[in-house]
């Protein structure tokens, strides 16, 4: 049986929320992100025909686009929306994948059998527009790749990717449209003269696998509108925790706030890792005759560790009000949305995202422990 697989994709998510409440930002250019040294998080088709992109410094979106408003966004609002985007999709699709907070891969295969799959993918693109207000884009093929790249070429709007179509789709392409092909990446194969995915598919898979490594006959298929990933089944995940039980009971605040800051970059690393966001911090700590005090507070959905440690620290404080010793001490992140790293850009400074992107790039490559701050270091070890 042939695969039918729908990629959809929330029509500039964030400005489509904030419209939804503020009808004076309709039609005009329009920025989310944060603070002037702060980064876009998403901008509106007005703010891109300036040259606005996400992730751009906002000082240069400004530049290049003086009259764009400016908006920092409602973290909890966007979470709310895509809430209810993901149960109506999840309520009319048979296999639903929640790629991020904006994207959905579904599995339709087998399903032009009885009302015909791109008039299905229609009718659930209607239903979120009718129930939220939200336009949404989505392209239909044989697979996730093909069906990703197809929404990207096709928003606004709507695409069906046939078979046989496949290859003349891919071709002509740019190799950035491909989802694994990063700037490095791009720049490697550019400088090779190879710019179209028609060019890469015709590249012997052997010479790419010595340009870019294991990654190389992946990058071949996908340029060949090969891609057997499956569409795997959403479930949301509640919570992430750690906790340490002490050998010996201690009331060593210094190394107790130490242990928590590490803690707090361990568990922010493995959300970011993961793509999640936490809403939620909470501390718990257990005194030596077994009495233990629990503090929780709300934050802003963020994975960004010098946040989430302060709230962690600021909690212990609160929480740790006798002069006892402590058994054990806990942090659990909850409140978890499951989305991409762009979420991130509200609050990150330019500086900042590249202090996270180069040390999450050190320990996935070396390990959790490669690198970290200096207030979370055992340096007892």
């Amino acid at each position: 049986m042939e695969r039918t697989i729908v990629h959809m994709d929330l029509d500039t998510f964030f400005v489509s929320c904030e419209r939804l409440n503020h009808s004076e930002f309709n039609g005009i250019p329009l920025i989310i992100g944060g603070g002037d040294r702060g980064v876009v998080a998403s901008c509106s088709y007005e703010a891109r025909r300036f040259g606005v992109r996400s992730a751009m410094p906002i000082r240069l979106a400004l530049k290049l686009c003086p009259d764009a408003r400016v908006v920092r966004g409602d973290h909890e609002m966007y979470s709310q929306m895509s809430h209810m985007v993901t149960e109506i999709i999840q309520e009319k699709a048979p296999l639903m994948e929640k790629a991020s907070i904006d994207e959905f891969y579904l599995d339709l295969s087998g399903m032009d059998k009885f009302f015909g799959c791109y008039k299905w993918t229609e009718e659930i693109a209607a239903s979120v527009l009718k129930e939220t207000g939200l336009p949404i884009s989505f392209a239909l093929s044989a697979n996730k790749t093909v069906s990703k790249i197809g929404t990207g070429e096709a928003k606004p709007g709507k695409i069906e990717i046939k078979p046989q179509e496949i290859k003349p789709f891919l071709d002509p392409l740019s190799i950035k449209k491909i989802p694994m092909v990063g700037d490095k990446t791009f720049q490697l194969l550019s400088r090779m003269g190879i710019r179209t995915i028609h060019t890469l598919s015709e590249m012997p898979v052997l010479i790419l696998q010595q340009m870019i490594g294991e990654n190389g006959r992946e990058l071949w298929k996908k340029a060949n509108g090969i891609d057997e990933n499956p569409v795997i089944a959403y479930s949301e995940r509640k919570s992430i925790s750690t906790e340490r039980t002490f050998s010996s009971d201690t009331m060593d605040i210094p190394e107790l706030k130490r242990l928590l800051s590490g803690m707090s970059e361990q568990l922010t690393y493995q959300l970011r890792k993961e793509k999640w966001l936490t809403s939620t911090v909470a501390v718990k700590i257990r005194y030596a005759n077994f009495d233990t005090e629990t503090k929780q507070c709300r934050v802003a959905y963020t994975s960004a560790d010098h946040t989430l440690s302060r709230v962690a620290l600021d909690l212990f404080s609160k929480a740790y009000t006798r002069r006892m010793r402590l058994r054990l001490i806990g942090l659990r992140f909850t409140g978890l949305v499951h989305g991409n790293h762009q979420m991130n850009l509200f609050e990150d400074t330019e500086e900042q995202m590249s202090l996270y992107q180069t040390m999450d790039n050190i320990k996935n490559r070396f390990g959790a422990d490669a690198v970290g701050r200096a207030s979370g270091f055992d340096l007892g070890k």
